[in-house]
């Protein structure tokens, strides 16, 4: 597989240097390299660019704001010099940060990272499965496969998602939103119940006054879902207990 490529960096030397980590790279081909995100935008948006290796300190626009502003299938790999925005980066969903000076080895991983993204999910921009049996996200940087059957439910806190297994006494967390991964997962298997919570119709086993009970935890349904929440749990009800 081979990841079409660009590059943004104020700083011509830096260009230089990506440019000829790109190039002794098999899988990566350059299209183009900018000195602004300004001059990448009409570039970028005939959207057939896999991977933008991205410096964030830039004027008029810089590559954090600039990444927001990205859409389609395109993945960012930030290079900067300033470590301060490695958790910023995540938010917006990079594949990986690269704290300059850095190694061709350091940017041979990050670009590693990137190809297994995409062959992970098939040129889609969604990491899952073609039978949905499975999920990809990205834990402690590393990816994770989830096997969707082992899931009971999910929990959103802010920027994060918590992901509990069935037999695994900690979830999983991902610097990932809920709206994310609820577009990742199959709405014939989960459903929302809560704005900060989504669960596996086949794992519930009680209900109990608008709660939902796994083990000791109890979830609670939201008046904004209950109605959705009633006519899943009917298509799943015999009409004998109706």
């Amino acid at each position: 597989m081979i990841l079409k490529c660009c590059i943004i960096d104020d700083e011509p030397l830096a260009i230089e240097l990506l440019e000829s980590y790109v190039k002794k790279t098999p899988f990566l081909q350059l299209e183009a390299s900018f000195t602004s995100a300004v001059q990448a935008i009409e570039r970028i948006s005939k959207g057939d660019i896999d991977l933008i290796f991205l410096d964030i300190q830039m004027p008029e626009l810089d590559g954090m704001e600039f990444s927001r502003m990205i859409e389609g299938k395109s993945r960012v790999i930030f290079t900067t010099a300033f470590g301060q925005y490695a958790v910023d980066s995540y938010k917006v969903n990079a594949v990986d940060y690269l704290l300059k000076p850095f190694a061709y080895t350091d940017f041979l991983k990050a670009a590693q990272k990137a190809l297994q993204w995409f062959e992970l999910s098939s040129g889609t921009g969604e990491m899952h499965s073609p039978d949905k049996s499975y999920i990809f996200v990205k834990s402690d940087y590393k990816l994770k496969q989830i096997p969707l059957d082992k899931v009971l439910y999910i929990e959103g806190l802010k920027d994060y998602v918590k992901i509990y297994l069935e037999d695994e006494p900690h979830p999983i967390l991902s610097l990932l939103s809920l709206k994310s991964l609820e577009e990742m997962l199959p709405d014939s298997r989960f459903i929302r119940v809560h704005r900060s919570f989504i669960v596996q119709g086949c794992k519930i086993k009680m209900i109990d006054r608008n709660r939902i009970v796994f083990g000791k935890e109890y979830i609670p349904i939201s008046d904004t879902y209950k109605d959705s929440f009633a006519e899943f749990i009917s298509r799943h009800t015999p009409l004998s207990n109706k």
